[in-house]
C-alpha cells in the first residue's frame, strides 16, 4: 500500500539511505533538490527521501511493521555411553573435539561472527569442564587455521585455567588447526 509521495518546497526531509537531512528548494517531476544543514544542494528521487516534520508520519511507517526474530538451532551435545575417540596407534583414547561451526549446528547460514565463535567457545568451555570433572588427563580441540579468533579465543580462555597446560597439536596428524589441552591431576 504505496502512496505517491508529495513533497513541496520548505518541507523537511532525511535521505533513506544516508545519514542527510535537508530542506526542498525544488520539485521537477520525480526529483527532488535539497539543501542540506551543511548547505550543499544535491538533487534525490522521490522514492530516496522521507519527510521529517511530521513525527507521527515516521512512526505509523516504523509501527506498521513487524519484527521477524530468527531462532537458531543448535545440536545438542551427543548423548553416548562412552565417548567415541579416534585414535591412532601411538594416542590411543584422546578425545578430539571439532570445533568447526558446520560440526556444531545445523543452520549456521544467517550467524554472525560473534554468534558463531560464542557457540564454538561454549561448546569448549563445556567439554573443558567435562574433562576437569572426570578427570580425562588430554583432550584435543580441532579448531582449524583461517585467521586465527578462534584459536586466540581458545588460548585466552585455556589461560585461565590453573590446571591446564597446552600446546599446538602433533603437526602431521593435524596441521596447525588444533591445540592439544592437558589436564593437570592432583593426586590426594
Amino acid at each position: 500500500m504505496m502512496t505517491t509521495k508529495k513533497f513541496e518546497i520548505g518541507d523537511k526531509v532525511s535521505v533513506l539511505d544516508d545519514a542527510i537531512d535537508g530542506v526542498v528548494i525544488a520539485v521537477k517531476n520525480n526529483e527532488i533538490t535539497i539543501e542540506t544543514t551543511d548547505k550543499f544542494v544535491m538533487t534525490y528521487f522521490v522514492n530516496e527521501l522521507i519527510k521529517i516534520n511530521n513525527t507521527n508520519d515516521l512512526k505509523s511507517i516504523i509501527g506498521s511493521k513487524t519484527l521477524n526474530y530468527k531462532t537458531i538451532d543448535v545440536l545438542p551435545p551427543k548423548k553416548q555411553n562412552a565417548p567415541a575417540f579416534k585414535s591412532d596407534k601411538t594416542e590411543r583414547g584422546i578425545p578430539e573435539f571439532d570445533l568447526h561451526i558446520e560440526k556444531l549446528v545445523k543452520n549456521y547460514k544467517g550467524l554472525s561472527n560473534f554468534d558463531i565463535l560464542s557457540i564454538q567457545t561454549d561448546t569448549a568451555k563445556r567439554h573443558i569442564e567435562f574433562a576437569i570433572k572426570n578427570r580425562i588427563p588430554k583432550i584435543v580441540f580441532i579448531h582449524g587455521v583461517g585467521e586465527g579468533v578462534l584459536k586466540a579465543e581458545l588460548d585466552f580462555m585455556l589461560k585461565r585455567y590453573d590446571t591446564i597446560s597446552f600446546q599446538d597439536a602433533n603437526y602431521q596428524k593435524y596441521g596447525l588447526g588444533a591445540t592439544e589441552v592437558y589436564f593437570k591431576q592432583n593426586v590426594k
